[in-house]
C-alpha cells in the first residue's frame, strides 16, 4: 500500500508525526461532521480530504491553532449568557 502523498512530503509541512496525526485527525473529524450537519456526501473519504490539504499547504499547524482558539472564544461567550 503506497501512501500518497509520502510522509516524507508531509513532515515538510509539520513538525512531527505526533502532530501529523492530530491535524489530520482534528480536521477528518470536522469535515465529517460539516458534511453530515449539511447532507452532502463527501466526494473522498475525510481523512484523504485533510492529508491532502496538509500537502497542499492549506492546512497548517497555526491556522488549525488559530481555528481551535477561536472554537474557544465562541464556547466561552455562549457560557457567560
Amino acid at each position: 500500500m503506497l501512501l500518497y502523498p509520502p510522509i516524507k512530503d508531509l513532515l515538510g509541512q509539520v513538525p512531527s508525526r505526533y502532530m501529523l496525526v492530530n491535524l489530520v485527525a482534528s480536521r477528518a473529524r470536522k469535515l465529517s461532521s460539516d458534511s453530515e450537519a449539511s447532507g452532502e456526501p463527501l466526494e473522498e473519504k475525510a481523512v484523504s480530504l485533510a492529508i491532502q490539504e496538509v500537502a497542499d499547504g492549506t492546512l497548517t499547524v497555526e491556522a488549525a491553532e488559530a481555528a481551535l482558539a477561536g472554537e474557544e472564544l465562541l464556547e466561552g461567550e455562549d457560557e457567560e449568557e
